[in-house]
């Protein structure tokens, strides 16, 4: 993991007593290169392993979420937002074909990052053709965005950008990468990220408003019919397998755990 990141995870509140970070990363536009430098915020994720006391025990500890973003007034370039999952929810979401947290079975273990390689060697595991679902569920939601039929993102963050290209581009970008990457996974079991090069071109062209709105519905419709296209011949099963997705998250776990036993001396792990 990279040291610079965890410890922004740590300095804006996350409880080292509760839980172990296992992976962490940037994520948002730039993970995906379509960030636009001096508009957009900075988004950071992590995945955790709780300690055992909030697994066995009366309270669970399966979200951390933060801003330097106060409720009262919408995210700015200089912000950060941190949002990391218990590795028992994201594998949860995953499994359902999440594609917020799907992608992260796509982002690199570091050399020492024992167990989110072991993650990342069991990949297969968590990808399915139920996936396509969810990827057009997403795109078909910030479709009706960009139209102005659903809400309009977080403090009306994207008002600026009606007011100056006269549709949501980066709802509208947001629809064609989705399905841009729902197609890649359905045909290639795999999505690649940062997206290449060209993609990652006229992904931008659109944010910045050299596409008309109608020419986004246009391209949108077209990508939605590939991708039902592309689910029909995939070679990914059905469904995920959930009772090997269980098995291997608890092996993960009582990995995880006896490590730390190990490296405390044996003497157990602390309960918060």
């Amino acid at each position: 993991m990279d040291a610079v990141i965890v410890n922004q995870i740590i300095a804006m509140g996350f409880p080292v007593t509760k839980a172990t970070l296992i992976h962490a990363l940037v994520g948002g536009s730039a993970l995906h290169g379509v960030k636009v430098e001096g508009r957009d915020d900075l988004d950071v994720y992590g995945i955790f392993v709780e300690r055992p006391g909030h697994i066995l025990g009366l309270d669970r500890f399966e979200h951390f979420v933060t801003s330097t973003s106060p409720e009262s007034r919408r995210n700015t370039a200089a912000d950060v937002d941190v949002i990391c999952y218990s590795l028992r929810k994201w594998a949860r979401l995953a499994a359902k074909g999440n594609p917020t947290v799907l992608q992260l079975l796509f982002t690199p273990a570091g050399p020492d990052d024992i167990w989110w390689s072991s993650v990342l060697g069991n990949r297969d595991k968590f990808l399915a053709r139920s996936h396509a679902r969810q990827y057009m569920g997403y795109a078909d939601a910030q479709l009706k965005r960009m139209m102005g039929m659903k809400g309009r993102g977080k403090h009306g963050q994207r008002s600026e950008l009606e007011m100056e290209f006269g549709y949501d581009t980066k709802a509208a970008m947001h629809v064609l990468r989705l399905l841009r990457e729902g197609i890649q996974l359905m045909r290639e079991g795999w999505i690649l990220l940062p997206r290449p090069t060209d993609e990652r071109s006229w992904l931008l062209d659109v944010r910045r408003g050299a596409w008309s709105e109608e020419r986004v519905i246009r391209e949108a419709n077209q990508l939605f019919a590939e991708l039902k296209q592309a689910t029909l011949t995939s070679r990914l099963p059905e469904v995920v397998a959930r009772d090997e997705v269980s098995a291997f998250i608890a092996e993960t776990y009582l990995g995880v755990w006896e490590r730390e036993r190990e490296s405390s001396g044996g003497e157990g792990i602390s309960q918060p």
